[in-house]
């Protein structure tokens, strides 16, 4: 499961990421329409500087002298425009306003496209190229001539593949396309130069790759940058909830502490003015309510069983001074018996109410001494002999003599609990054994039997005090079903764990794990 620190850190570091991928994108963004506009610029710039010197050099004469590379471009312009391709073609039968006219008159698909047969030809005919490959020129479709006629301002801008001069593959350039009178002859002497203008399409395209090179230069320092963000957010979102869940961590391990024998305890209140402070007061609350009710369930069962101990005891004793001192009749007799015996069932049940709640109130006085284990199990072993000889059970203690710490009156009552719960079953063959766990920190006792078993499902309520799974078997021999519930609680007041394993029909195992405590720690293969 996640910690809920980790889950704010992956929150807020995710949300960063978004935030710092927004900003990215629109710094991209932004950059290549500021390097777009900027290239377009210079685009226009080289289109009014060529038109200027077009003239001069008589490109509309294939005849004109100008001094040409072997593709037949002019040498002059590669040099005065050596990062512009250009290509120029002249529509010299018309001037602006009649193509305009004369493609809104062609209504029709046929008539469309007589007109822009008519064009193209005129436009391969008079095709003049500076760095662009002559058997690749750039060449307009149908629908983009028809846009170029018909913008207010006589112009296009795209995107293209070019082939320059010899270079092997195309390149991405931008391409600006204007369609507008230039004077490509010169001026008859004497005459205006407006009267030597031709209406011509001029292509003027500058290389992508520079722009390219640059954000892509600008995308690697953005992810740099990102990169080095989401880490330094992720770190200090991870610190900044670890400082703002401390208080909650706090309140956490003292909740864990409190538990029935210590309800007097309370959960720190951090003074944060906020709900970590709120959760711990109404934390507080509720051990406050919970201490009363356990102090009033207490004080209710030991005062109840101090003040049945007397009429119970007084009823045995009037039972015992009939039995011995006066002569009842057979069935008058039996009576006496019973409510001796029941007398005694009920005394030995205050004895244990007793010390359930001596044991709920943290009261279970322990006198720890050195045990040890193997010497321990036989002692209990040789103690219900007697009773394991009358129903034919043998008792058996193996396994290691580890050296620990305990109370050896009350971790006696557990095992002749265990053991007795055993007998009770009609286990023939009873196991009490020793070993050492956990590197040597916990001593583990089993009482191990062969009896019928117990269901899976009822293991647990087992140490659920008055339960029994025999209610007329367990009352006829004593039994309340407090055994069990006395013994756990033993077992917790040393730090211990005691737990059942059952199979039907092979037997059952109770399981005491018990700390060494205070006694030197051995290895296990140090123990014999």
């Amino acid at each position: 499961m996640v910690s809920l620190r980790w889950r704010l850190t992956l929150f807020y570091t995710a949300l960063l990421a978004v935030l710092l991928t927004v900003v990215a994108v629109a710094a991209l963004y932004m950059m290549r329409t500021s390097l777009i506009r900027g290239l377009d610029r210079e685009l226009q710039d080289t289109y009014s500087s060529f038109t200027a010197v077009a003239s001069t050099l008589n490109l509309g004469s294939r005849n004109a002298q100008v001094v040409r590379d072997e593709s037949g471009q002019p040498i002059i312009l590669r040099y005065q425009f050596p990062s512009s391709s250009i290509q120029v073609e002249e529509l010299s039968f018309y001037d602006l306003q009649s193509l305009t006219s004369e493609l809104q008159t062609a209504r029709t698909a046929p008539e469309r496209a007589r007109l822009l047969g008519f064009l193209r030809a005129m436009m391969n005919a008079s095709r003049q190229v500076i760095a662009i490959d002559p058997t690749q020129p750039i060449r307009l479709e149908d629908q983009e001539l028809i846009q170029l006629i018909e913008a207010p301002d006589g112009q296009l801008l795209m995107n293209r593949l070019v082939k320059e001069t010899f270079k092997k593959e195309p390149t991405l350039m931008r391409v600006l396309v204007r369609l507008g009178p230039v004077q490509l002859h010169p001026a008859p002497l004497g005459s205006p130069e407006d009267t030597s203008q031709t209406l011509a399409v001029t292509y003027v395209g500058r290389s992508l790759d520079e722009i390219s090179d640059t954000l892509a230069q600008l995308r690697s320092v953005i992810m740099l940058l990102f990169l080095a963000g989401l880490a330094s957010a992720g770190t200090g979102a991870y610190l900044l909830a670890g400082q703002a869940l401390s208080p909650l961590r706090q309140v956490q391990r003292a909740a864990e502490r409190i538990g029935g024998q210590n309800l007097g305890e309370r959960v720190p209140e951090p003074q944060t003015d906020d709900e970590v402070q709120a959760l711990a007061q109404a934390l507080n609350g509720m051990l406050g309510r919970l201490e009363q009710s356990f102090e009033s369930q207490r004080r209710f069962t030991s005062d109840a069983s101090h003040e049945l101990r007397t009429p119970v005891t007084a009823i045995s004793g009037h039972a015992s001074y009939l039995l011995r001192r006066t002569s009842p009749t057979g069935q008058q007799a039996e009576s006496l018996k019973i409510i001796q015996s029941e007398s005694e069932r009920l005394t030995n049940l205050i004895a244990s109410l007793l010390q359930l709640a001596r044991s709920d109130s943290g009261a279970l006085v322990l006198n720890k001494a050195p045990i040890f284990s193997t010497l321990f199990l036989g002692e209990i072993s040789r103690e219900l002999a007697p009773l394991a000889q009358a129903q034919q059970t043998t008792l058996d203690v193996s396994g290691q003599d580890i050296p620990f710490e305990g109370d050896p009156d009350r971790l006696k009552q557990v095992i002749i609990n265990l053991v007795g719960n055993a007998l009770k079953a009609g286990a023939r063959t009873v196991t009490l054994r020793s070993a050492l766990e956990d590197g040597g920190t916990q001593v583990h006792l089993r009482v191990q039997d062969d009896g019928p078993g117990i269901p899976e499902d009822q293991l647990e309520r087992l140490f659920d005090r008055f339960y029994r799974l025999e209610d007329s078997r367990s009352r006829d021999q004593g039994g309340a079903g407090l055994g069990l519930s006395i013994a756990k609680g033993i077992v917790d007041a040393h730090g211990g764990r005691i737990w059942l394993e059952s199979t039907l029909g092979q037997g059952t195992t109770a399981h005491v794990l018990l700390p060494v405590g205070n006694v030197p720690v051995l290895d296990e293969d140090d123990v014999p």
